[in-house]
């Protein structure tokens, strides 16, 4: 039984100018937002004091953030970690400074013991300043790298049309989900980072299957302008982007829900980055590469004419 109708035929450029302008208007407040406001950046990226404790029981996260405020560690994040027994304390990059480690642990266990808890404390660990503007730079490095190295792929694989509109949809998808990252004032740590560059690696995905029909109905149709073509293919390839997209994104809001907060950003940042990167592959890519012109012409492939066929062609 399929569910969608594979002979539909949606006209999904015909609403192409608004969606150009919608893109747009996303992108402007994202880059305005990351401009004037920033990124919230997690212990990962500023650097500060990380503190592994086992309860005996459950741990009341809620009873631990007042317990910890009320000590004047104000900046303190406490969440789950592996189980409801297993909680992980991150400390602000000025809270704790100049203490040693066991002077820090002593006293947030002494914190937590207040109330007569049973609690131990597993590990501690430290992120200085340096090494998070180092792991900064590195994540813009690496998504900089993957999009130039995108770029040259498509490129050669396809068309450099291609290519461009690729990565122009990559470097959208990239920008707005910073963007409502910046908005929504949620934690940006290395897990969110990971989940973006998964979302690059989704995208991508999701662009070629667009762009490889693209290519075939550009050479096996006679008829049809590049309009037509383009049109054409986005709605053979709608059921394959929905379904896959679809199951993907029902594994995600499990994650975001049941996951715990350990993955909250992570799930988070692929939701958003797999719904718009969806958007994307139809409007973005799709829609540049007809803009800056492509045509049969530029994916017909290139004829080498062996040497002597000419002496051939006369005999």
């Amino acid at each position: 039984m399929q569910i969608f109708n594979p002979k539909m035929n949606l006209d999904f450029l015909k609403i192409g100018n608004v969606a150009v302008v919608f893109s747009a208007l996303l992108m402007l407040v994202a880059s305005t937002e990351l401009i004037f406001h920033g990124l919230n950046y997690g212990l990962d990226f500023t650097g500060g004091t990380k503190v592994e404790v086992r309860y005996e029981k459950t741990a009341n996260l809620v009873k631990i953030r007042s317990q910890l405020k009320n000590a004047g560690y104000d900046q303190a994040v406490a969440q789950y970690f592996g189980t409801s027994n297993d909680v992980t304390i991150r400390l602000g990059v000025l809270q704790g400074k100049g203490q040693k480690k066991a002077e820090i642990s002593n006293h947030i266990l002494s914190v937590l013991k207040a109330d007569g808890d049973k609690v131990e404390v597993r590990g501690i660990e430290f992120v200085s300043a340096s090494v998070g503007e180092e792991l900064t730079e590195q994540g813009i490095l690496a998504i900089v790298v993957m999009l130039i190295c995108i770029m040259i792929y498509v490129a050669v694989r396809f068309e450099w049309k291609f290519s461009v509109g690729a990565v122009a949809a990559l470097a959208h998808d990239v920008l707005i989900t910073t963007g409502i990252f910046s908005l929504f004032d949620l934690d940006f740590d290395l897990n969110v980072l990971a989940a973006i560059l998964a979302v690059i690696g989704y995208s991508l995905n999701d662009t070629i299957v667009v762009y490889d029909r693209i290519r075939e109905n550009f050479l096996r149709m006679r008829k049809g302008t590049p309009r037509e073509i383009i049109n054409i293919s986005l709605n053979q390839t709608l059921s394959r982007t929905l379904i896959t997209s679809g199951t993907t994104i029902l594994v995600l809001v499990a994650l975001f829900i049941w996951g715990g907060k350990m993955i909250h950003g992570f799930s988070t940042a692929l939701l958003i980055g797999i719904l718009i990167g969806t958007y994307s592959s139809i409007y973005v890519a799709s829609l540049l590469a007809l803009k800056l012109g492509v045509c049969k012409e530029d994916l017909m492939p290139t004829v080498i004419e062996k040497e002597g066929a000419d002496q051939d062609a006369l005999m």
